[in-house]
């Protein structure tokens, strides 16, 4: 018995640990998987509750009171736009920045790190901040997208500690070779750098991508720069209008027609559309993200 006891933990971890990731598989896939089957049942149904991983009642109308609106269109794609020229510019600056703070030659290099890391902490609210991007002149410009969130803190910090593990040899070795800094930061540094950008650049692409407030605070009145998700939340908010006034007029009977498309269905096809893009880019990116954050999270 004594000798089998060895031989027997192997098999008890890994099945503890194969049920434990399948667990937390279910719990992760679960809520993803309820808004799908909700978002493609019909509305007046949804209401009544019990829908878990199959709708009860097959729909498209949810789906078609997202795409029947043609602004919906021209909104996708000033999202499309301002979310790979945001994450790009961003990306570059940042990491810019970050690789000057993590040269420790750098007589700032430390004043300059304590200013940005304050920005995390402080702000001076929300009604200077309009009046700074007013005085800026970029209200109704497409530019408000872009320039505000240059830089980014935190991204700053991750890909700061990351270069910082760089060996200093490389770094030598090609200012001896004659590379200035931005030689030497472009085709040196940035190679290296791989799985701590395509993970940063995954945090600007969601927050760009989900962004809707910016657009109603500063290009609200204009129609060709409204965003994917702006346009969403406008219908979500009118869906809720819609369905209240029906539910006063017909006495929130839930067999009623108008009640086809109800929040609840139109939010989970919402959630979903808004979605699918950036689930399509994550699998691109996934190799670089684990080792790229715990590299970038470490200290030196």
């Amino acid at each position: 018995m004594r000798r089998s006891t060895p031989q027997l933990e192997p098999v008890v971890f890994h099945t503890l640990n194969t049920l434990a990731m399948l667990l937390l598989a279910v719990v992760t896939l679960y809520p993803f998987l309820n808004t799908l089957a909700v978002s493609f049942n019909a509305g007046n149904d949804t209401i009544r509750g019990g829908i878990y991983l199959w709708p009860r009642v097959w729909s498209l109308q949810n789906y078609k009171a997202v795409f029947v609106s043609g602004t919906i269109y021209n909104a996708f794609w000033v999202s499309v736009a301002r979310t790979v020229i945001a994450t790009v510019i961003s990306l570059f600056l940042t990491s810019m920045l970050a690789y000057t703070v993590s040269r420790r030659e750098y007589v700032f290099r430390k004043p300059i790190t304590i200013i940005v890391v304050l920005t995390m902490y402080f702000n001076a609210g929300l009604i200077p901040y309009y009046f700074l991007i007013k005085d800026l002149n970029l209200l109704n410009k497409f530019l408000v997208y872009i320039i505000p969130g240059l830089i980014s803190a935190f991204n700053m910090i991750v890909i700061r500690t990351y270069m910082q593990q760089l060996p200093d040899g490389l770094i030598e070795s090609a200012k001896i070779d004659g590379a200035g800094d931005f030689r030497t930061f472009l085709y040196i540094v940035l190679p290296l750098c791989q799985p701590v950008l395509a993970t940063v650049a995954l945090f600007i692409a969601v927050g760009q991508w989900n962004s809707w407030f910016d657009t109603f605070l500063f290009a609200s009145s204009k129609q060709h720069l409204s965003t994917l998700q702006y346009e969403l939340m406008k219908l979500l908010s009118s869906t809720m209008v819609q369905s209240t006034s029906a539910a006063a007029m017909y006495g929130a009977d839930p067999s009623a027609k108008l009640t086809q498309v109800t929040p609840v269905s139109i939010r989970a096809a919402i959630t979903i559309v808004a979605s699918v893009p950036i689930l399509l880019v994550y699998p691109f990116l996934q190799k670089y993200f684990v080792h790229g954050l715990q590299l970038g999270s470490m200290k030196d």
